[in-house]
């Protein structure tokens, strides 16, 4: 956001939404003490360079992901920025909690284990919530199933880019561990 507002002069969300993020991410992240997500038999010491390097990497391609579709929706599809601001709320809400799903494992999101149902349901509740939220307008401008599924379209693209370079990075650092304990 303060990039978007340094950069370009313009507020990507409003404070209604920002509170409706909130509030929308605060169930699923609740449910991840229900989830499957593999734990350790025994305590374990954090590897801090690999958790800052994975979540920088993620980060980087949200912000990226964002200003293209900010850019998109200004520059090609001429939008106002009220439909803009919501087309970024559900880029914002979509796009986050599909990344809970993928800092679940160091593997393909595909790969067991899976979710829980209860932390998989909570979660695209949501997101479904937030979805009508945007479609129809609460508290929000609307802006309708064709860009809601837009949204929905480009926040799932975003998510497999984001899943294989995941992948590619943890390779990467465990064929650097490898080579320099050597």
């Amino acid at each position: 956001m303060t990039l978007s507002i340094l950069v370009f002069d313009f507020y990507p969300v409003t404070a209604v939404m920002i509170v409706m993020i909130a509030l929308l991410n605060d169930f699923p992240i609740m449910m991840i003490a229900y989830d499957n997500a593999p734990t350790a038999p025994q305590p374990v010491r954090w590897d801090m360079t690999r958790v800052l390097i994975i979540s920088i990497l993620l980060g980087v391609l949200g912000v990226v992901a964002s200003f293209f579709l900010f850019w998109i929706a200004e520059t090609y599809l001429h939008l106002p920025a009220g439909v803009i601001r919501t087309l970024i709320f559900r880029k914002l809400l979509v796009a986050g909690h599909l990344t809970i799903f993928l800092t679940r494992n160091t593997g393909a999101i595909w790969q067991r284990p899976w979710p829980s149902w209860s932390f998989f349901n909570v979660t695209i509740a949501t997101k479904i919530i937030g979805t009508f939220a945007a479609v129809y307008g609460w508290f929000i401008p609307p802006i309708g199933w064709g860009y809601a599924l837009l949204v929905w379209a480009y926040a799932l693209a975003w998510f497999f880019v984001n899943s294989g370079a995941k992948i590619i990075a943890y390779r990467t650092l465990e064929a650097y561990r490898k080579s320099s304990t050597r």
